[in-house]
């Protein structure tokens, strides 16, 4: 069932006087081709992006996804990275390469956690699961170069892969 729509308003550090509209439930209707493998929480608990990632914009996200989350405010360290390893280019890699969309500054997860929290937009949402389904070619090269649960294998790749809500500690 669809709840009504609730606006969450940001101001933050990167965006200033933005709202979106939460018009599904959190965590539920996604269509049947975007399963992610782990939810917003589960990925900054694991350790993502080097703890950086949405240190600066908490109050837009639920207090719950924060409680066990590895972060590290003041700079990106890749040693809060399960896989203790930077895989991530800095966000100026990103807006060079034209991946930013301008809903979304800081690019791909902060579009994931939106979605996940409810925020629908149509165009958007289809390229972006667009781009996480392209992630699955380097799952394909984990299997192949790698004995099923050897953490130590392709770690980049899987640090990386975790970053688009794979667990790559299944593969």
């Amino acid at each position: 069932m669809k709840k009504n729509p609730v606006v969450i308003q940001v101001n933050d550090k990167i965006q200033k006087n933005y709202h979106y509209l939460l018009s599904e439930e959190e965590g539920k209707n996604f269509p049947a081709e975007f399963q992610p493998e782990l939810s917003p929480a589960e990925m900054l608990q694991l350790g993502v992006f080097g703890g950086r990632y949405l240190t600066d914009c908490r109050a837009e996200f639920p207090k719950s996804w924060f409680e066990d989350a590895k972060l590290s405010p003041e700079k990106k360290n890749p040693k809060i990275n399960f896989f203790n390893i930077d895989a991530s280019q800095p966000l100026s890699v990103w807006q060079k390469k034209g991946w930013i969309y301008f809903e979304d500054p800081r690019g791909w997860f902060q579009w994931y956690c939106r979605y996940f929290m409810g925020r629908r937009l149509a165009e958007e949402d289809r390229r972006q699961i667009k781009r996480w389904k392209a992630m699955k070619r380097h799952i394909a090269q984990v299997k192949k170069n790698c004995i099923k649960g050897d953490l130590s294998c392709r770690l980049k790749q899987r640090q990386a892969l975790l970053h688009w809500a794979y667990d790559s500690r299944k593969i």
